[in-house]
C-alpha cells in the first residue's frame, strides 16, 4: 500500500518485498509534486530503489530512531532551581512563536529549504489551538517547549522538543519532557516520537526517561 500524504509517500509493505503494480505508484507521484518519501527504512529504501527507475532521485536522507515508552518516566532529573512548567497563555504566543522557529530552523528545515517566519508563525498558532502544549519558564522567559503532534488510537506522538540553546545541559530537557510524557501516559495512551540519529544528545535523555527502540526510521526528500 502507499499513502500518499501532503506531498508525502508512506510505504506500507507488511514485510514484503513486492512493489504496486507501476501504475498505482504513477498515478500518486504524476498528478501531484512529490517532495518526501518516508517510513520504516527497510520499506523506504525499496521504494527508493522503484523511483530511482522513474528518474526521481533524493536530495537529502535524514536516518531517525522510531522510540515509545508506555509507563511513566523516571521524573528525578535534577533542574534549574525556579524552573515552572506550565501550559502556555496566548500571551505567551510572541515567546513560543520564538521558540518554535528556534526549532523548525534547527530540526525540521532540510539544507535547501528557507525558513519563512510568516509560516512558522501560522504553525505555532495551529499546534497553540489543536495540540496539547507544555512550556518551561526561568526567571520570568519561556525557555522550552514540547508538544504533541498526532495522535492515534493508542499513542500520543511528541514533537517540538526544544530548549534555547543558552538554557542547554541543564536537565530542562529531561525535566520538561519526563513531565509531559508522564501527563500524556495518565490519559490513557503510550507516547512515541522520532529523534534524529544524528542528535545523540536527545537520545541519551529519551533513553534515561525509558523511553525504547522500535525501528529505524528513514525520511528520504526530493
Amino acid at each position: 500500500m502507499i499513502i500518499y500524504s501532503r506531498q508525502s509517500l508512506l510505504p506500507v509493505f507488511y514485510d514484503q518485498k513486492s512493489i504496486p503494480r507501476p501504475h498505482i505508484i504513477n498515478r500518486a507521484i504524476r498528478r501531484q509534486p512529490l517532495h518526501a518519501v518516508q517510513g520504516l527504512k527497510n520499506e523506504v529504501i525499496t521504494l527508493e530503489h522503484f523511483l530511482e527507475q522513474l528518474k526521481f532521485h533524493p536530495v537529502e536522507k535524514i536516518e531517525y530512531d522510531l522510540m515509545h515508552i508506555d509507563k511513566p518516566p523516571d521524573r528525578g532529573s535534577t533542574a534549574p532551581s525556579g524552573l515552572v512548567l506550565r501550559s502556555p497563555s496566548y500571551n505567551d504566543m510572541d515567546a513560543l512563536a520564538a521558540l518554535q522557529a528556534g526549532y523548525e530552523q534547527e530540526e525540521v528545515l532540510t539544507k535547501s529549504a528557507v525558513f519563512n517566519p510568516a509560516a512558522s508563525r501560522m504553525n505555532t498558532e495551529k499546534i497553540f489551538n489543536q495540540e496539547q502544549v507544555l512550556t518551561a519558564e526561568l526567571n520570568g522567559r519561556l525557555v522550552g517547549k514540547i508538544n504533541t503532534s498526532a495522535v492515534s488510537f493508542s499513542f500520543f506522538q511528541l514533537g517540538g522538543v526544544y530548549v534555547h540553546p543558552e538554557f542547554r545541559g541543564r536537565g530542562i530537557a529531561s525535566r520538561m519532557t519526563g513531565e509531559f510524557v508522564s501527563s500524556l501516559i495518565a490519559q490513557g495512551k503510550a507516547v512515541s516520537l522520532f529523534v534524529k540519529k544524528s542528535n545523540p544528545a536527545a537520545i541519551t535523555v529519551y533513553r534515561r526517561l525509558g523511553f525504547e527502540f522500535i525501528a529505524d526510521y528513514r525520511i528520504s526528500y526530493y
